[in-house]
């Protein structure tokens, strides 16, 4: 047995009834992205945040390019649920691939550009919520333990680079 099953299968070992309502309830917080984009929006609404929801938005956007169209379709790796299908699933099956953890890559995205854009208070609310939505992943049983590492690596990176983006183009702005 592989190191990744053996961390996944002993996750498993860790169900409650509680837990198999509470994972599905966190995961869905990363579905599309869906609670960071809201987030997004509601900074770029308060002019006092606005440049916070610039690098949000441009972390966001980096992090499905990069993960959704271009690594997920370029590693092309099955799901553990693939593989061992005695795991009953308790979400609906994903249709797209395993690598890196979209859900995982979307919210260390967030949490990594409050975190570059100055946040003191929110980037940590946005780092737990981060932490448990990649862990739900795991106990839900359609990620592996290096699609996680991967997703976190990947979403560090694009929160830094929708930073680094927005910070150059004000420097640019203000060079016309």
């Amino acid at each position: 047995m592989n190191l990744e099953f053996w961390i996944l299968d002993g996750i498993q070992n860790l169900r409650t009834p509680a837990a198999d309502v509470l994972m599905p309830f966190i995961t869905s917080f990363g579905n599309g992205g869906v609670i960071w984009i809201v987030l997004t929006v509601i900074l770029l609404l308060i002019p006092k945040t606005r440049k916070t929801g610039l690098i949000l938005a441009a972390a966001l956007i980096l992090d499905g390019i990069f993960c959704n169209l271009f690594l997920k379709n370029l590693v092309r790796r099955i799901r553990p649920c693939d593989i061992n299908d005695a795991i009953r699933l308790l979400i609906p099956y994903p249709s797209d691939y395993s690598f890196p953890s979209g859900h995982t890559a979307v919210s260390f995205a967030a949490a990594s550009a409050l975190y570059f854009a100055g946040e003191k208070y929110l980037w940590k609310a946005a780092l737990v919520l981060a932490a448990f939505i990649a862990f739900s992943r795991m106990y839900l049983y359609v990620h592996y333990p290096t699609d996680i590492l991967g997703g976190a690596l990947l979403g560090i990176l694009c929160g830094y680079l929708g930073c680094r983006i927005v910070q150059k183009t004000e420097q640019y702005k203000r060079k016309i």
